[in-house]
């Protein structure tokens, strides 16, 4: 019995022992007399229990069916393992024709013993920063290295590029690593889908921002080092590159894979995808749709800030670039890798010139001098260029005296 019942049975003890009127007792029990009275005579034939709700433990009328229950409790197990409460709510509504209410859903869960999937965890004050007004204004770009086919399998990063007026995703893709070429082949997608954003917002990768302490003399002089390869093909784009200093900053970006993880795991774990590239053919398909349909919003102002590339040279701009100096056969050697230069206009020879060497994101290499392309040459494996400090080659060296290069293989020259 509830404490509200108890409570009747003592009043109506009262009132049948001579003591209250029924009068005061309905009072007393915030009930008019006609229905104090009719409790009043359930109390004299079957005692205090008579004053229980009669349908107590009975099924309510709009109950689910057991046929129903079991079935979603068998999907829940066996086909949609993974899926959080508010996923698994909306496959079962679309894709089973199950008609179940989330909050049914999950207290029929917790009854079964099933968690939630996640723990929330107290939220931290943070100072809200306003979204961007117009679409292109800002990207929040990123990439997160997760064992997106499950437990135990590949560790792949998941780069993505999200507008932060409208919390879509401009694009994304799988890739081996967070690397350089990960992120040329995001910004080119990008570029192709929407166009060139005024700015671009992210942490500090190696990729994306230089972090050794190697100055060489020029960049001293400059009083600035020479941005990365994906920085480099920003700064000929004109597009901003904005420091993030926590990952609060970039909330939208991070929510994005926050979703990814708990939503994008599990679809592909439904679909049995295992390989790079039926997960971006997934990703690219379907997901980055549906994800922009149920969790996309609308910029404050209609405006797109996005520029077209025009006539910009994005096969040239998207590539590895390095300096070299032509030898006297009129190669270019970086690593084991040289490349053989043919001759110019009236046989003319480029040794000791000062080239551009570029890799593109097909393989393939070109070589320019003065801004002209003097040289397109056969595809080879596109590999990251790094970082390597080569003692300063002078008849005698001062101490500790180096220099920064950029470098095509790891091994030392």
């Amino acid at each position: 019995m509830s404490q509200r019942e108890l409570r009747r049975a003592v009043v109506l003890g009262l009132v049948r022992a001579g003591k209250w009127t029924l009068v005061k007792g309905a009072g007393e029990m915030g009930l008019t007399v006609r229905q104090a009275r009719r409790l009043l005579r359930r109390y004299e034939v079957e005692g205090p229990s008579g004053l229980a709700h009669r349908r107590r433990g009975t099924p309510a009328a709009n109950r689910i069916p057991e046929s129903v229950r079991d079935r979603v409790l068998s999907l829940a197990e066996h086909t949609y393992v993974g899926f959080n409460d508010t996923h698994l709510h909306e496959a079962l509504t679309e894709r089973e024709g199950l008609a179940i209410s989330r909050v049914t859903l999950r207290r029929l869960l917790r009854s079964h013993g099933r968690p939630p999937k996640r723990k929330r965890r107290p939220r931290q004050h943070r100072r809200r920063r306003e979204p961007s007004a117009r679409r292109g204004q800002m990207v929040q770009w990123d990439g997160s290295l997760h064992p997106w086919v499950g437990v135990g399998g590949p560790k792949w990063a998941l780069l993505a590029a999200v507008d932060d007026a409208d919390g879509k995703v401009v694009w994304a893709l799988f890739a081996p690593a967070e690397s350089s070429i990960a992120y040329f082949r995001l910004l080119d997608g990008i570029l192709s889908r929407a166009g060139i954003p005024l700015s671009l917002y992210h942490d500090q990768h190696g990729a994306l921002r230089r972090s050794d302490g190697h100055w060489s003399l020029e960049e001293q002089l400059r009083g600035e080092q020479n941005p990365t390869q994906v920085g480099a093909a920003l700064r000929d784009l004109a597009i901003r590159s904005i420091l993030a200093r926590s990952a609060q900053g970039k909330g939208r970006i991070e929510r994005f894979f926050e979703v990814a993880q708990d939503r994008l795991v599990a679809e592909l774990a439904l679909r049995k995808i295992a390989t790079l590239d039926e997960a971006n053919e997934y990703l690219h398909n379907e997901w980055i749709k549906d994800f922009n349909r149920r969790f996309g919003g609308v910029a404050a102002e209609r405006q797109s800030l996005y520029r077209r590339p025009g006539r910009l040279d994005l096969e040239k701009i998207l590539s590895f670039r390095y300096e070299r100096t032509v030898a006297a056969d009129n190669t270019v050697k970086l690593g084991d890798l040289v490349l053989q230069i043919p001759p110019g206009p009236r046989n003319r020879s480029y040794a000791q010139a000062r080239v551009d060497v570029r890799q593109h994101l097909d393989g393939a290499w070109s070589v320019y001098y003065l801004d002209r392309r003097i040289a397109h040459l056969p595809v080879t494996e596109l590999r990251e260029p790094v970082l390597a400090r080569l003692k300063t080659r002078k008849s005698r060296p001062a101490k500790g005296a180096h220099e920064t290069v950029l470098v095509y293989f790891q091994e030392t020259l």
